[in-house]
């Protein structure tokens, strides 16, 4: 099908890749169009890295049929950017036409050398999802740059070339540097700067091409010439000017400045005459004038026509939904052009990109001496992890939200063992070890068959395909190599959220032979939630043992911690977990005595749970004092971390262990959480006894205690979660100096897309009591989200404007200085925004005097102009940004990052009810194609289900954040022939949850809705006073 200038070659072998038909102008599934037939003809096609490719084709074939041929070539996935230009017989450069006969529009095939080039040019390149399409764009820079096309200043000249030499040649050598610039031409006058471009070349050190591109984008997407291709014409007086066309609309420039620009949405119609062009305005409501036609002399007819038909493709590429169908025939006369826009808008690619499960195919950079991940093997290649955006922090995260954090070997003494078999008070039960050489005689975690973390392996009827390598907080192996803690191959942290979950393959299977013993356990209501108590306490065991071992040696070594935060600490938590222990302990041998599994039930009734609960509640009460000074120690860390930068450091270093599951600040607070757990516990066990049960007393006064100690601390508690909150959410941000400070609460945050001159722009919005930011995600390797703007509550007004913008569920935010169009995505999540907004509203009013500035005095220079009014940042800026949060490490899988990825939002009170719907325990698991049924320990807490082999294990195999998935049980078709199935499904993610009973079933439901459909939940008639 394809052939090369000099030899023949397979389509996509050329660049060493299997062969695909994922092309963007098709739909997903189906191969290249069948060509007609007759005669082939020869077609020779320019790449972006100046090869030649010859491409055979029917006489009578479209031009989409070639297009789509080039697209297959290099298994390009977002094709619909590019297109194929020629000059025709009357030297003028067109694009070729994907609906009309290709041999009609080339009159001599053999002498003409089509470009395969950037056509349309999105105002941010972030919205690209392939590194193969960036790379093409910063080819196409490049050429543009080098023909005089991008016309910029010295010093974003000299940066932008840096960073094309740093993805051919790696890191700056003088001498190789020199050589380089000398035997090529990146500028038509480079020799003047040639110094500039070697000293902004000595600061890359250590990056990768595709993060060069990257900033090479970054770049020059801020340039006023970017994507512009002038048009010369005249204005009524004769004027000599150059039209062009962008994403925004028609502009007007004179040389190679922008004096004018037509907005699509003030234009009503374009159209030409003969040589004149034509842009009819709609006639604006504040002046009393009739419609204003704009009148523009061009050299030929021909030209006009070719300038209108760019201007019809960029306003539908931009602006439509999908692709507009074709214009009934007429039956007589026809009048006009039937014109019209061939292929996908940008919407439909974004849309396809996000709902398919792409696999990432290798390329080849043709001019890089660098070895670039795409020239990994298939499996290798999955990880991404080269671009700061979209590499392995955000792989495809809106396509793989299935957030598995996995890691094919777990250790455990050094050993290779599985787990010992989990205690049958779990309720499911482990049929004998295969093999009896490799039990584990330890109790402790294990290391894991290859398969069995990897549901995309060939055994996995659920799989996409492939077969990519992912880590749990931080370790695991990709062909053999090993990796460091939270490390891609490129040492950048792997995000949680860009890998399957957990498969079947080399799991523990119950079949049905095991239902039988099941069923001999205890039936009865109390023993199911006194069950909840002993493996939620499990779990907070091993939160404590997090704080109290874990954090506690790590502080040991490091001399610089300070002995007074390391006193406190240990003088807090150590007192509570040596007590924990003992009550967890008679907690299980009560289960067991509950269960049968001992003779003791012999001698006395030990089916109750209540004076357990009620002697360890009371003990508890003496423990009130360490408690009250849970809070100290958070901000006594939190004052340390600022003072000693040694300090942040072993902190943040011990939050990428694989062991640190959560942010430590949440570790501090388990305490305070679980006396809310065990009221309501308690409060459940009251409901389900009658009066005359003899555990029932025990129960109602263990009751009594507790919802005293919870209202002792409930304001502390509060106070915490909140502090905890702005910390938490301060290591996401960067350009703010203090978020937590005296006076200020969190109420919401998630995604809104904000309209600016470069149309709806998608924004992570932050929600005070004082003041709402807007961020974008930014490009460090952390993946913090940069603060562009903040808008002070006190005098702000909040208007829907769906009508006046013409976009749906958008509203205007008035402020003093400034207002903000914002749209939500979907009218529930509107009304969830200006409830809260007009809230934070009164709260702001309410407060003592409005604020000016109320967060980093830095911002209004990190506001960066999102209309396109400032053509460049400094060169600091631009190749200088790393702040000091960015050297975090930042884990991306916080839920500001979920919430980006999943376009939703939650509010402080869904963090406040997340903390009272915890739940620990075995469930089976299975995948929507897969046959059996594994076992599971499943911790559910922040928004995410936490998978262990065992309740033994010290970290987590796996983590599934629930924002944006449904829960619902599964339908007769799905042949789910069990009892106690839920269902989770994210798009085409699809999981099956198997309970032992109905009351774990129904607590397992009410606690993932509580995740799943946090932000639809009624809120409290009292949700004011939560602030």
């Amino acid at each position: 099908m394809v052939e090369p200038a000099d030899r023949p070659s397979a389509a996509g072998q050329r660049l060493g890749a299997p062969e695909s038909f994922g092309v963007s102008t098709l739909e997903p599934g189906l191969r290249p169009p069948t060509q007609a037939p007759g005669r082939q003809v020869s077609i020779r096609v320019q790449m972006l890295d100046d090869t030649q490719e010859v491409f055979q084709i029917s006489q009578r074939s479209p031009g989409k049929v070639l297009f789509d041929l080039v697209c297959v070539h290099l298994n390009l996935t977002e094709g619909d950017y590019f297109g194929l230009e020629y000059q025709d017989h009357r030297k003028m450069a067109v694009w070729l036409d994907l609906l009309k006969p290709t041999l009609k529009q080339i009159r001599r095939p053999k002498n003409t050398i089509l470009r395969f080039v950037v056509k349309f040019f999105p105002p941010d390149h972030t919205l690209l999802s392939e590194e193969l399409t960036r790379y093409l764009f910063a080819l196409q820079v490049k050429r543009d740059l080098a023909c005089g096309r991008l016309i910029c200043n010295d010093t974003s000249a000299a940066l932008m070339v840096s960073h094309i030499i740093q993805s051919e040649i790696g890191d700056f050598d003088e001498t190789q540097s020199w050589q380089h610039l000398l035997h090529n031409k990146y500028l038509p006058d480079q020799d003047a700067i040639r110094d500039k471009i070697t000293d902004c070349h000595r600061q890359h050190v250590g990056q990768t091409p595709a993060v060069s591109d990257y900033h090479l984008l970054e770049i020059a997407r801020r340039l006023e010439m970017y994507g512009m291709r002038l048009h010369p014409a005249k204005d009524r007086e004769g004027t000599k000017l150059n039209l062009s066309v962008a994403h925004t609309g028609v502009l007007v420039f004179q040389g190679y400045t922008k004096i004018n620009a037509f907005n699509w949405s003030k234009v009503r119609k374009l159209s030409f005459k003969r040589k004149r062009f034509l842009i009819k305005l709609r006639a604006d409501p504040t002046q009393n004038a009739h419609h204003d036609t704009l009148e523009f002399a061009m050299a030929s007819r021909d030209c006009c026509k070719i300038f209108w038909k760019i201007c019809v493709e960029y306003h539908a590429f931009f602006r439509l939904f999908e692709e507009p169908k074709p214009k009934p025939k007429p039956i007589l006369f026809t009048r006009g052009s039937s014109f019209r826009f061939s292929g996908r808008t940008q919407k439909q690619i974004i849309d396809y990109v996000k709902d398919s499960e792409l696999k990432k195919i290798p390329f080849e950079r043709k001019h890089s001496k660098v070895l670039s991940n795409s020239s990994m093997s298939p499996q290798s290649s999955s990880f991404r992890s080269q671009v700061p955006k979209e590499s392995a922090m955000s792989v495809q995260l809106a396509d793989q939200p299935d957030s598995a954090r996995l890691g094919h070997q777990a250790e455990s003494n050094g050993s290779e063992e599985p787990p010992a078999a989990a205690s049958s008070t779990n309720g499911f039960h482990d049929p004998p070890t295969a093999d009896p050489t490799r039990q584990n005689h330890n109790g402790t975690g294990s290391a894991l068959d290859p398969n069995f973390l990897n549901p995309e392996s060939p055994g996995s009827e659920d799989s996409p395909g492939g077969s990519p390598q992912v880590v749990v907080n931080g370790s695991g192996s990709v062909n053999g190599q090993g990796l460091g803690q939270g490390q891609s191959p490129e040492g950048r942290l792997l995000s949680p959220l860009t890998s399957p979950l957990l498969t079947d393959a080399g799991c523990v299977r119950i079949e049905d032979e095991e239902e039988a013993r099941r069923k001999k356990f205890p039936t009865d209501k109390a023993y199911f939630i006194a069950k909840e108590l002993l493996t939620t306490e499990r779990t907070y065991l091993k939160d404590l043992q997090v704080i109290t071992e874990s954090f506690h040696g790590v502080a040991e070594k490091d001399e610089a911690f300070p002995e007074s935060v390391k006193n406190l600490i240990s003088t807090s938590y150590d007192p509570l977990y040596k007590f924990h222990q003992g009550f967890l302990k008679e907690v299980e041998q009560r289960l067991a005595q509950w269960e049968g599994r001992s003779n003791a039930h012999i001698k006395g009734d030990y089916q109750r749970i209540g004076d357990i609960l009620l002697k360890n509640i009371q003990g508890l009460r003496q423990q009130t004092v360490h408690l009250q000074k849970h809070s100290e120690c958070l901000v006594e860390l939190e004052r340390a971390c600022r003072s000693i930068r040694k300090v942040e450091t072993v902190c943040r270093d011990f939050e990428q262990q694989r062991v640190c599951y959560l942010p430590f600040n949440i570790f501090l607070l388990r305490p305070l959480h679980r006396l809310l757990h065990y009221k309501l516990i308690l409060e459940r066990l009251c409901k389900h006894y009658p009066p005359t049960h003899d555990d029932f007393r025990d129960c109602r006064a263990a009751l009594a205690d507790i919802s005293e100690m919870v209202v002792q601390l409930q304001g502390t508690m509060m106070k915490m979660e909140n502090f905890q909150k702005l910390l938490e959410l301060k290591k996401d941000l960067t350009g703010i100096d203090i978020l937590a400070i005296p006076g200020r609460e969190f109420i919401r945050l998630g995604c809104l897309s904000k309209l600016s001159g470069k149309g709806l722009q998608q924004r992570m919005f932050f929600l005070f009591s004082d003041s709402l930011v807007y961020t974008s995600r930014g490009m460090t390797p952390s993946n913090q989200f940069k603060v562009h703007g903040q808008l002070p509550l006190y005098g702000m007004t909040i208007r829907e404007s769906e009508e006046e913008w013409g976009v749906p569920h958008s509203f205007t935010l008035f402020g003093q200085r400034q207002s903000v169009v914002v749209a939500a995505s979907c009218a529930s999540e509107m009304e969830r925004w200006v409830e809260d907004i007009r809230m934070a509203i009164d709260l702001a009013e309410q407060s003592s005097s409005p604020n000016a500035d109320l967060l980093s005095t830095s911002l209004s220079d990190n506001k960066l102009s999102e209309d396109g009014g400032a053509e460049l940042e400094s060169e600091e800026e631009l190749c200088g940004s790393r702040s000091s949060l960015e050297r975090q490490g930042h884990r991306g899988n916080t839920t500001v990052h979920v919430c980006w990825h999943r376009n939703t939002s939650v509010s402080m009170v869904d963090f406040s009810v997340a903390v009272e719907n915890q739940l620990s325990g075995n469930l089976l698991r299975k995948f929507k194609n897969s046959n059996g049924w594994q076992k599971l320990w499943v911790v559910f807490t922040n928004f995410s289900l936490f998978f262990y082999k065992s309740h033994q294990d010290d970290y987590p195999l796996a983590s599934l954040p629930l924002l944006g998935y449904s829960v619902t049980v599964p339908s007769e078709s799905e042949n789910i022939h069990k009892d106690y199935v839920f269902k989770l499904h994210f798009k085409s993610h699809v999981y099956y949850f198997r309970s032992e009973s109905e009351y774990t079933f129904e607590r397992w439901m009410e606690v993932i809705r509580s995740a799943t459909c946090s932000a639809s939940r009624p809120l409290p008639s009292t949700r004011k006073d939560l602030y």
